[in-house]
């Protein structure tokens, strides 16, 4: 191949990845300049698992973070794993994210998409936000991604290798498709239409190994998922921390957890690991 060949090619899959890019992007930016808002209200009343006096408290969205923290941190250190050691390459990949995260979170609470109880949380906020869900969008990608590390380094075999391209296929058709047909609902649509987004930009240009390697980590990172996102939505409480619009997502939940939730944390931390790794790769290289 010349280089003429050489350089049209890559000219070609440049312009492919910002149409990938673009495509979800712009439709989230005309769903959100044309959304009106149905109503005001947010729901209290969701399905409950157990109710644990001693969760409520105004220190709970924060003895959330520490619980979930602190082990996974101390755990860090461990000889095999040396979590520690991906740190460098970590942390720029949270804080991207985290800054993604935070303005649409931002910009979701404005349109009272969703909101917070104050109280479960200190009281403290920052654009609109309580301190204890900015972070939220560290603390979580933070344990995940040490429990994505562990699987990959305790379960050599790569077990979803030879279904990847099934699974990945069907996610993007699914995520797409759940982001059309429930365009009236602003979170359900956005949360399908980014993750399908980033899904199908995954499975076009990044490689499949550690693809794979995400969707069988998830599969154990939603138990605790769950477990903390319960907290969050009233599955142990008298009331949700998070409060959500009912015109505003499907209202079909994983015991308090709503499904859109699930996708959410999906593309957190499948966004994150994924610049871990990209990282990793390039600083090692």
């Amino acid at each position: 191949m010349s280089q003429y060949s050489k350089q049209e090619a890559r000219n070609l899959r440049l312009f492919s990845q910002v149409v990938v890019i673009a495509i979800p992007l712009i439709l989230v930016a005309i769903q959100w300049l044309s959304y009106e808002r149905v109503t005001d209200e947010l729901i209290y009343d969701v399905p409950q698992i157990a109710q644990i006096s001693a969760f409520e408290t105004t220190w709970l969205y924060a003895y959330l973070h520490l619980f979930s923290f602190v082990p996974v941190f101390l755990l860090s250190f461990d000889k095999r794993v040396h979590y520690y050691t991906s740190w460098r390459y970590l942390m720029p990949a949270i804080a991207i994210f985290a800054a993604l995260f935070i303005a649409w979170d931002v910009v979701f609470t404005a349109m009272n998409v969703w909101n917070f109880n104050e109280s479960y949380f200190l009281g403290i906020r920052f654009l609109s936000l309580p301190i204890e869900e900015w972070a939220f969008f560290f603390t979580i990608p933070f344990c995940c991604v040490f429990i994505y590390k562990c699987l990959n380094y305790y379960v050599a075999k790569d077990l979803l290798a030879p279904y990847e391209q099934r699974i990945s296929q069907a996610l993007i058709v699914l995520f797409f498709l759940g982001g059309f047909l429930f365009w009236d609902k602003i979170y359900t649509s956005t949360t399908f239409l980014l993750t399908g987004g980033f899904v199908l930009y995954h499975y076009l240009f990044l490689p499949d190994y550690y693809r794979a390697r995400f969707y069988f980590s998830y599969l154990v990172i939603i138990i605790p998922f769950l477990i903390v996102d319960g907290v969050l939505t009233g599955g142990y409480t008298a009331e949700p921390i998070v409060l959500y619009n009912p015109a505003e997502f499907l209202n079909v939940r994983i015991g308090s957890v709503p499904i859109e939730d699930g996708i959410y944390g999906f593309l957190l931390i499948m966004g994150v690991g994924t610049f871990w790794e990209r990282f990793r790769t390039i600083i090692k290289n």
